[in-house]
């Protein structure tokens, strides 16, 4: 639309800023969509002789084809990370549609974990829907030291936010997983979307603390820097726990994807209360963030639809137990669950 001067402003492209971040979101995504598969085949192999990580055991600890896929995916949130530092979580987040991709991929090349086209379709959808809100995401706010970032998370709203969270984990760790970890895989990638929540929130506070240290404000002297660190181990432990033990019940081509959109959900909604990512954007672009995303959920719905197609199983352990892949669905009937 043209201005008053009758001229039509250009667009101006996204900040520096924001392309770095684009650019590190990317290359994070590689190397988290690998290490999924990586770390199953670590996850199987460690199965063959020991206790399995679905039923709580850690034999998968001392298997090196695991750790290779850790170190891959360290790498990938070591770059996850920085990019949080120069980009907004809006912006950052939904990128990792792009290791839902790989991870499907691979599964279905490596795992023997075959992919229906409609969860193809799914992918394509996935996609789009992240360009789109990647294309609208709001520039990244000016913060100038880490008790800024501190001054917001300990806002009311966010106060509000993290304690809703951590009453959310316990309660599922303690009531839901005992009865429903083996047979719901909303259960464990719950547990992970949440925590994976605050923790993007600390990471994100954590990388503007060191890139504000190496411009030459030094932001380690200060307090709350070490406390974000904290709660970034604290958050990252658990998340790995939980997410073995998904990834070693259920299938990667379905966890991949629902522990994607979760996550990305509950990240988005941490970060528009923390740092108030609407208040910098017009009503147009919040709408067509939110389709974008509404074309993320499509994507994964149809990637989730799958498992009904006879080609992809929910669980690598169906067969053993005597059920037919097409009989394996998210949530096991009544009257195969153990009294």
């Amino acid at each position: 639309m043209a201005d008053a001067s009758g001229n039509i402003p250009s667009y101006k492209g996204m900040s520096s800023d924001n392309v770095k971040g684009l650019i590190l979101a990317l290359s994070s995504s590689f190397f988290i969509g690998a290490s999924f598969i990586i770390k199953k085949k670590g996850l199987k192999k460690a199965g063959a002789s020991g206790v399995r990580a679905g039923v709580g055991g850690y034999s998968y600890l001392y298997e090196p084809l695991w750790w290779a896929g850790m170190i891959t995916m360290i790498v990938g949130e070591i770059a996850n990370f920085a990019a949080y530092a120069f980009a907004p979580a809006i912006l950052v987040t939904p990128l990792g549609a792009l290791s839902i991709i790989i991870s499907a991929v691979l599964a279905h090349i490596i795992l023997q974990e075959k992919l229906h086209i409609f969860g193809i379709l799914g992918c394509v959808l996935c996609v789009v829907g992240s360009t789109t809100i990647v294309l609208h995401a709001p520039p990244e706010r000016e913060i100038e030291s880490v008790r800024e970032v501190w001054d917001l998370a300990t806002e009311p709203g966010f106060l509000f936010y993290a304690f809703l969270v951590i009453l959310a984990v316990f309660v599922l760790i303690i009531h839901f997983i005992p009865q429903y970890g083996q047979t719901h895989i909303m259960v464990y990638i719950g547990i992970c979307s949440l925590v994976g929540s605050l923790s993007v929130m600390s990471v994100k506070a954590l990388g503007i603390a060191l890139k504000l240290t190496f411009s030459g404000t030094n932001q380690l002297i200060y307090p709350q820097t070490w406390t974000f660190t904290l709660v970034v181990a604290v958050c990252v432990v658990t998340q790995m726990n939980y997410l073995n033990k998904a990834l070693d019940t259920f299938n990667t081509a379905v966890v991949s994807p629902i522990y994607y959109v979760m996550f990305t959900s509950f990240t988005i909604l941490a970060s528009i209360i923390m740092f108030k990512d609407w208040d910098r954007q017009d009503p147009s672009q919040i709408v067509t963030e939110m389709c974008g995303f509404v074309t993320i959920l499509s994507g994964t719905f149809l990637l989730h639809k799958t498992k009904d197609m006879g080609d992809v199983r929910l669980s690598k352990y169906s067969e053993e137990d005597g059920f037919a892949p097409e009989d394996i669905p998210l949530r096991c009937p009544e009257s195969f669950r153990s009294p």
